[in-house]
């Protein structure tokens, strides 16, 4: 890999922050262009090119000579207002930026899923997530990588109650997190976010899926 050009959807998020900063720190990546509503703190890389602008109305022009497209973008049901809100954005933004990656040329896309995901389940936030898996790896990128963690252990801007209580009371649940159950141990959204970039350097091509263990070997 050399002089690639990555997109990043969800940059001001957890995840999305250290996939970015990952993505400045790494000679491979010669321009990184980062798509939000509203601007970042400053970076210190001329590399960084931002864009304010509505994510629904992205295009194939937006990502035009973009190899790798690299999407954490999240909400809450309760910041989101409803499931349909919540489906906006976990589902169909990121199918809609997709798609117009693709359409412009672009050769991999990276997404941040969940451990659990299901296009089956009953569980709403797990069919949601289930049903982006499947529509991702039905457009024909060169290989489309999907990394499932657990609980994400970091400090967001925003607060979330149920995150939270989780996350204190993870260490305990850990313990647990053994042989089949491993794929539910909590992580470092650090990890995760540079996961995301490792997965793009994978020589393999197709529908590539990461849980716990695999997540921590892309990180390094």
């Amino acid at each position: 890999m050399s002089s690639r050009t990555a997109a990043v959807l969800g940059a001001s998020g957890l995840v999305g922050g250290f996939c970015l900063r990952t993505l400045v720190d790494d000679p491979d990546y010669t321009r990184v262009l980062t798509f939000g509503r509203r601007e970042l703190p400053p970076l210190t890389r001329a590399k960084v090119t931002q864009r304010v602008a509505d994510l629904g109305s992205l295009t194939a022009e937006d990502f035009r000579e973009v190899q790798d497209v690299f999407c954490a973008l999240g909400t809450t049901i309760r910041k989101a207002g409803s499931q349909a809100a919540f489906r906006g954005v976990d589902l169909e933004l990121p199918l809609r930026a997709a798609h117009e990656a693709w359409r412009a040329g672009a050769e991999q896309f990276v997404v941040v899923s969940s451990v659990g995901a299901d296009a089956g389940s009953k569980n709403f936030y797990l069919r949601t997530k289930g049903e982006l898996e499947r529509e991702l790896s039905r457009l024909p990128f060169r290989a489309i990588h999907i990394l499932r963690p657990s609980l994400l252990i970091g400090k967001r801007q925003e607060f979330r109650l149920g995150e939270s209580i989780a996350m204190k009371i993870a260490p305990a649940l850990d313990l647990l997190t053994l042989g089949p159950w491993r794929k539910y141990h909590s992580m470092p959204a650090q990890i995760a976010g540079k996961a995301m970039v490792g997965a793009a350097k994978q020589p393999k091509n197709g529908t590539l899926v990461y849980e716990y263990d695999g997540i921590v070997n892309l990180a390094g």
